[in-house]
């Protein structure tokens, strides 16, 4: 099914082309700060519908994961990043998304707290 989502001031709008049965909460330190239900897709699943010069991009630790945002309100509608594998991704935060009820999904916990921290 193809969603359409936004920032709050709409300055960063997209399309994406998923199916949502479910949404991943992660507790990592920037993730628990958000506050974003994510779902995953291919990178050619997604179109982003305004200017690339809308947002602004925010990287940390192995900075793989390019967390995207708008200048002007500053909400977090997406991320991306590659998987080991080379695929292309994109973290859609679901509480951007036109039509879904964030509270009716099942949600996956992941523990990103555990990973890592790059020396």
């Amino acid at each position: 099914m193809k969603y359409r989502g936004s920032c709050h001031c709409g300055a960063v709008a997209f399309e994406a082309e998923m199916e949502v049965a479910k949404a991943m909460v992660c507790n990592c330190s920037i993730c628990q700060r958000k506050g974003a239900l994510m779902a995953f897709v291919p990178a050619s699943a997604f179109r982003l519908l305004t200017p690339e010069d809308a947002m602004s991009t925010y990287t940390f630790n192995r900075h793989v994961i390019r967390h995207r945002f708008c200048k002007v309100c500053g909400i977090h509608a997406f991320g991306e990043g590659t998987l080991p594998d080379g695929r292309h991704m994109m973290a859609i935060n679901l509480r951007c998304v036109d039509g879904i009820e964030p509270d009716s999904l099942a949600v996956e916990h992941y523990n990103g707290r555990a990973l890592p921290l790059e020396a």
